[in-house]
């Protein structure tokens, strides 16, 4: 019963960090990781399938 415990507060700590910039700052929101919307990777030619024009 401990390690249910504790690995449901590793797992609250974890969702907590990852969401201080959503919880604390003011109009903070999650980093986009899509491939398409990074200058980066489009840069390098790197395009997501969804976006393919048949190719």
């Amino acid at each position: 019963m401990k390690i249910v415990i504790l690995s449901i507060a590793i797992v609250l700590v974890c969702v907590l960090l990852l969401g201080v910039r959503v919880l604390f700052v003011k109009g903070g929101k999650f980093p986009d990781g899509h491939i398409g919307h990074s200058g980066e990777m489009r840069r390098r030619g790197i395009r997501c399938a969804h976006d393919s024009d048949g190719d």
